[in-house]
């Protein structure tokens, strides 16, 4: 039988909110690893991608050069919105990108583990951090919850053929190896598991795997783009 994709308010990892401010001031606990504020945005955000125009991998896109499209008044709408909620983030002392996302590269170097954010996988940073986002455009990050996923290096077969590949035992060296290639951090979907969609509009806040953490990190991955897929329109922060 066919089955519908989890929604967001059904997920118990997952903290709805109604403002901004909620979302800043709502912490990850009790398992919440992730915080959305649902958004239904005005504006023509097709409109700002083709003006913007083709191009190839990732495109930081500054204000002068929004500001200077040629676009109709719905389009100049959807360029305050993308401005206005780096500008937010900027006020919290983040350093937030707006990004045209043409393609991402492909990890074809690890035959084991890819590395990409094509793969299901974590953030992780040395000290306390999160990360922001939320697709204006385009297809949207996927997540995957705790409970259905494993990590690629605990699968016996995968973990056997990174000893191969490292060559030595499984010891305190390789597991350092194994966290500096960021194999660590990249995983798998459980048999069954069925991922949650980011949406387009909405702005989340998830969690990222540090030292101290009081909660699992959020597990996602890009959208792989099919043939004929328009390009992402993106805050990363």
């Amino acid at each position: 039988m066919p089955f519908s994709l989890p929604t967001i308010s059904s997920l118990d990892c997952v903290k709805v909110v109604g403002s901004f401010k909620e979302l800043t001031t709502e912490s990850f606990s009790n398992g919440i690893n992730a915080v959305c504020w649902p958004r239904v945005l005005d504006g023509d955000f097709g409109e700002v991608i083709n003006r913007i125009g083709d191009g190839n991998g990732v495109r930081a896109l500054e204000e002068d050069f929004l500001r200077s499209l040629d676009v109709s008044d719905s389009g100049k709408i959807a360029v305050d919105i993308m401005l206005n909620d780096r500008r937010c983030l900027e006020d919290l002392g983040f350093d937030p990108l707006l990004n045209c996302i043409y393609g991402y590269p492909e990890d074809e170097s690890h035959k084991v583990v890819a590395t990409d954010v094509f793969s299901f996988h974590a953030d992780s940073a040395p000290v306390e951090a999160e990360t922001w986002l939320c697709t204006y455009y385009g297809s949207s990050s996927e997540g995957l919850r705790n409970q259905e996923a494993i990590r690629r290096i605990d699968i016996p077969s995968i973990r056997a053929e990174l000893l191969k590949v490292y060559g030595a035992q499984d010891d305190d060296e390789f597991c350092r190896y194994l966290t500096e290639n960021c194999y660590d951090l990249h995983y798998a979907a459980l048999p069954n598991a069925v991922p949650y969609v980011f949406g387009v509009g909405n702005l989340w806040k998830i969690a990222v795997e540090y030292p101290g953490s009081p909660v699992r990190p959020c597990i996602h991955r890009a959208p792989r783009p099919a043939v004929g897929d328009p390009s992402r329109l993106l805050l990363i922060c």
